[in-house]
């Protein structure tokens, strides 16, 4: 999460539908979380529809201003607390996200940690721009020693304190996610039916474009454009971990975002992994389950996917080759036409 909010309307237009005529799309971009935030609804006329996504991005500044693991926040301060042995009183809103993670982060064999937060800055990536840097392999042996976990965290009558002071969270894997089902709810409060929420290509859909499903596509981790599109449908999220947006290069060696808790090192050997999500918490759980599949690589990312109860996911490794289960095979349709995926069930 990095620069602040800009709004400001990419797109307001009729569009024509057959000989029915004319029908609202209205379409809002802003920037949030450090990426790309944009909000498009579908059968409402554009007043209504626009006081709905400033009410969505609004939150989505809320939530940015809250959730920030190293500009000042209700998180930053607990961070600060924790490396003190403190404890620290905090919102009830904190209290359920922390807990949930915590629950992810066991589902997934403590593959998705977002206690690392401290693996995460020593490695340059709790900054605006990333420089490459090395860090030095004693420190990080430290911290991965010290081994930092979301269970390390006890809260009691509101008041959070942790056991291990290497605990640092950070829930840059977690938050777009969360803001998504935040999106979802408060556009179903407001009687918005037929929308589809895009945070940096963590997308959740609500209803449908018109008469069809909402046709999204999944970024390329090489090229310009996207690898495959699916329709997405009402309450359905996809989500995609990568290594193209968040990385800097040493020589020819690519380091990402994406660290792996057990090394203390950032992921090698995969480009992408997309998961396709359902449910009540589509939205959380398509940012939070891309990353354990990611950093168990193609050897171990369908155990990982089964463990989740992931069964619509895809694995793209460092040789560009294409990892899929049946279940999203069966969904999606590749731009390339001489694509063969490996298809698992």
């Amino acid at each position: 999460m990095t620069k602040p909010i800009h709004f400001f309307a990419a797109l307001a237009m009729l569009m024509l539908v057959g000989c029915e005529g004319k029908e609202p799309l209205y379409q809002e971009q802003g920037y949030v979380f450090g990426t790309l935030v944009e909000i498009s609804i579908y059968g409402e006329d554009e007043i209504r529809a626009k006081q709905a996504v400033n009410e969505v991005m609004h939150e989505f500044q809320r939530l940015h201003d809250m959730l920030h693991a190293w500009q000042p926040s209700e998180l930053s301060e607990l961070n600060a607390t924790f490396a003190k042995g403190d404890s620290m009183a905090i919102s009830a809103e904190l209290v359920a996200i922390l807990q949930d993670a915590t629950k992810l982060s066991r589902q997934s064999n403590l593959l998705f940690n977002p206690a690392i937060g401290g693996l995460v800055q020593l490695w340059g990536f709790h900054a605006d721009e990333f420089k490459p840097v090395q860090p030095d392999e004693k420190q990080i042996a430290q911290w991965v020693a010290a081994n930092p976990q979301m269970s390390d965290i006890t809260i009691v009558r509101g008041r959070a304190q942790s056991t291990n002071k290497f605990v640092q969270v950070d829930l840059g894997g977690y938050a777009k996610g969360y803001a998504l089902d935040r999106a979802a709810e408060l556009l179903r409060k407001q009687g918005i039916h037929n929308a589809l929420i895009n945070i940096g290509g963590n997308i959740l859909a609500l209803g449908q474009h018109g008469k069809r499903p909402w046709r999204v596509g999944i970024q390329h981790p090489r090229k310009s454009g996207a690898l495959a599109t699916l329709e997405l449908h009402d309450g359905e999220a996809i989500g995609t971990s990568g290594d193209y947006q968040r990385f800097f290069m040493l020589g020819n060696v690519r380091f990402c975002h994406l660290i792996n808790p057990r090394s203390g090192y950032p992921m090698q050997g995969v480009q992408a992994v997309t998961v396709l999500t359902h449910g009540p918490h589509a939205g959380t759980l398509s940012d939070a389950d891309s990353k354990p599949l990611f950093i168990s690589r193609a050897s171990g990312w369908r155990e990982a996917a089964t463990q989740m109860n992931l069964s619509e996911a895809m694995l793209v490794d460092a040789q560009g080759n294409i990892h899929i289960t049946e279940g999203l095979q069966k969904r999606l349709e590749f731009t390339d036409r001489n694509v063969h995926p490996d298809v698992v069930p």
